[in-house]
Order: C-alpha cells, then structure tokens, then sequence
C-alpha cells in the first residue's frame, strides 16, 4: 500500500474513533424502570425579585367596578379581566414597587399568591374596596440557555413553572458532544450567583432543589474537549487530501509531458 492511502486511513480511522460517543455518555434519565414513581414538587411558585416586572390586575364586580379603575393604571377591567398594554410594575433594587393610592410596597420575596393576598388585605383595610379580586402574573418568567447548537437561547415560559428538562428540551435537546454531568444552572440568590450542577442521565434529577427553575435562571452547557480535537483533524482530513490531490496531479502532468 502507497505511502499516502496509508497516511489518509489511519487519519480518517482517527476521525471516526474520535466522533464515537458512547451511549451511556449521553442518553437522558437512564435509571428509569417501568412502574417506578418519583416524587415531585407541584407546589413550586415562584418568588417575587429585584428587576422583576409584574402585572397586576385589580377587578371589582357590580358597584365596586369603577372603585377599582385608579388601582390599573396600565389598563382597564371592563372586561372583568385586566387588559394590559405591555407596561408593568418594575420591581427596583430594594424589592419595591410603588402601588397606586397604596404607595410603596415590598414585594421581593413573596410569591405571587401571597402579593395578591397583601394587596387584597390592603384594599380591604384602608376602605378603598369591599370585596376586590387581585390577580398577580410574571411579565418577565425567562429562562436563557447557553451551550447549545444554536449558541444561546431565550426561552420566555407563559405559566411560570419550568423544569430543568423541560427547559432543555425546549432549547432543543443537548447534542452528543455536550458534558451531561457538566450541565450548570446559574441563579441569584441573596445577591450571589449560585452555580449548581445537574446531570439529566440520572432520575436523581427530580429530587435536585433546582429542578424547578426560577425567572432569569441560566443553563450552561459544556462541550467535550474532543469536539474540538475532531473539529481539528476534519480540517487537516481536508488540507491533506486537498494538498495530495494537487501533488498527484502535477505529478501526472509531468509524467505526460516526460513521455512527450
């Protein structure tokens, strides 16, 4: 065997080698048994942060329907439900906002259950409303992705409760080539950014405190190093073969000229 072919084999044997990816190294919740039960945290809610923006609707039924206009200054309840305009209440550093009539209030901290019931009590106890109805939603629930084939995704989740996997699947999955056990979800708490480690092979997961992702929490994703040692030998698959079909063929034309 030719010298070249030789050289060119064992290249691409290395290329393949290298792109094999075992399946234990990537399949997802591989522990699973038929039949088998995890318990869950259904009663997750999320909780109210600095620079979060909040909507938040108050609605009064029969005679109560115009007392309750000054407290949606972003849009009406003509409808029995808050029509917003995309405005909303911006939580500043300190956790407050500043509730109309009511003025400021600290919110950071409550869940939204728990704003609707303070605002509620409040409306009842000053004597501005009787029997209001409070209705408190996350404008700004969003989870970012970063690591994925794309580079990078925003994921905007409209019912306020997101898992880990599920963010992941709607980042479109993780490619074979990403570190399952290097898998980070990065979050703020009490001014820190935590960093936490998550590996989706294992049904543990679900037990993880952070499965069950908060607003603004980002997923980070590592590739294997080899990734990029196969990237670089596809690249050198290509100049080798490119330079030996170049000298192979101005050898073949100085042959036929020779015999010329």
């Amino acid at each position: 065997m030719k010298p070249r072919k030789l050289f060119l084999i064992l290249v691409g044997a290395l290329v393949v080698l290298s792109s094999c990816v075992a399946p234990r190294e990537v399949n997802y919740l591989q522990d699973i048994r038929q039949g088998g039960t995890i318990p869950l945290n259904s009663k997750f809610e999320a909780v109210v942060s600095p620079y979060d923006e909040l909507r938040i609707s108050v609605i009064g039924f029969g005679v109560e329907k115009e007392l309750a206009e000054p407290f949606n200054p972003f849009g009406n309840t003509t409808q029995g439900v808050n029509q917003q305009n995309g405005s909303g209440y911006l939580v500043d550093v300190n956790g407050n906002i500043q509730f109309p009539i009511l003025g400021p209030m600290h919110v950071a901290g409550l869940t939204r259950l728990q704003l609707q019931d303070t605002i509620k009590n409040k409306l009842v106890e000053g004597g501005h409303m009787n029997a209001p109805m409070v209705d408190v939603r996350f404008s700004n629930f969003r989870v970012f992705v970063l690591g994925t084939a794309d580079g990078g995704k925003v994921l905007n989740i409209s019912n306020e409760r997101c898992t880990f996997l599920e963010a992941l699947a709607m980042a479109g999955g993780l490619n074979k080539y990403t570190k399952r056990d290097r898998v980070a979800v990065m979050r703020e708490i009490d001014g820190e950014m935590v960093t936490h480690f998550m590996d989706p092979r294992s049904s543990e997961v679900f037990n993880d405190p952070f499965f069950l992702l908060q607003q603004n929490d980002i997923i980070v994703t590592e590739s294997f190093h080899r990734t990029y040692a196969q990237e670089g030998l596809n690249t050198t698959l290509m100049v080798v073969s490119a330079v030996s079909s170049l000298v192979s063929a101005v050898a073949l034309v100085y042959s036929f000229i020779i015999q010329k």
